[in-house]
């Protein structure tokens, strides 16, 4: 995302200064805003706080820490500005809905806060256009408002491998827009084909054949992939959509990723017709 210059000034004293106390009115200053202006503003544009995006900042920096160094949890959270283990655990289960030692045991993706960076080139994707037949999975569904916490619980909870009896088999992440509540429902789950484990708590969807459009998310690594998935999906909806000779049916979408795979790339599946 680029930003006004000023917040880019921002950004970068914060990056500088990470591990000290930053201070509202010092921001502000090197904003040029008063500091009730400069708070309204950077909530508009970042959707948080400065106190909240200095948190995700460094619960993001002590990711890497905890999934590639043997350092203690305690060790860690001292290391990036927390003053205690129970305030950085809280802090961390409070941003991704997990542990971070239920992290440190998955090694999984999650949705991170990166450092910003100069945009490189223009983000397109061409799609693949398939005719796909009917199916179903069995599936969990969705106690969070965002899919990405989900994903954290279940792949922390080795739910993939429960529901197929211990095998690697591709999870299917799948969106349904609820019609009558205005809402997404989101689900994550195995084809029901393979589904031959612990299926308690569970239920079968059945997902509609016809034309879909396939886009396969850009090559990342573990720390960029949830943000690369995030930037497809983005892509999808406010440019391809609208640009493309297709019109999106909007009732169900799904992607697929095989978590232990460790290719941390996805393909994204869009319900489509043609215009």
């Amino acid at each position: 995302m680029k930003y006004a210059e000023p917040f880019q000034k921002v950004l970068d004293y914060i990056e500088e200064n990470l591990y000290e106390e930053i201070e509202l009115n010092r921001l502000a200053f090197i904003a040029g805003y008063s500091k009730y202006h400069f708070l309204r503003v950077f909530k508009e544009v970042f959707y948080m706080t400065p106190s909240e995006y200095v948190r995700r900042r460094r619960i993001t920096e002590s990711v890497r820490d905890i999934a590639d160094t043997g350092e203690s949890i305690s060790q860690i959270g001292y290391k990036h500005g927390f003053n205690s283990k129970e305030n950085f655990t809280r802090a961390f289960k409070s941003e991704h809905h997990i542990l971070p030692s239920d992290y440190r045991m998955a090694d999984n993706s999650l949705k991170l806060l990166c450092r910003n960076k100069p945009e490189g080139a223009a983000f397109v994707l061409e799609p693949k256009i398939i005719e796909l037949k009917p199916f179903s999975v069995t599936v969990y569904k969705s106690d969070e408002e965002d899919p990405t916490r989900f994903w954290n619980k279940y792949n922390c909870g080795g739910f993939s491998g429960k529901l197929s009896g211990g095998e690697a088999r591709l999870d299917y992440g799948v969106s349904i827009w609820n019609f009558e509540k205005n809402k997404l429902d989101y689900y994550i789950g195995i084809l029901t084909e393979y589904a031959k484990g612990d299926l308690s708590g569970t239920l079968q969807l059945k997902v509609e054949g016809g034309l879909y459009a396939i886009f396969d998310t850009p090559k990342a690594d573990k720390y960029t992939f949830v943000n690369a998935i995030r930037k497809t999906w983005d892509y999808i909806y406010g440019e391809w959509t609208c640009q493309s000779e297709y019109v999106n049916l909007g009732d169900c979408d799904f992607e697929t990723y095989k978590e232990n795979s460790r290719e941390f790339s996805e393909q994204i599946f869009i319900h489509v017709k043609e215009k």
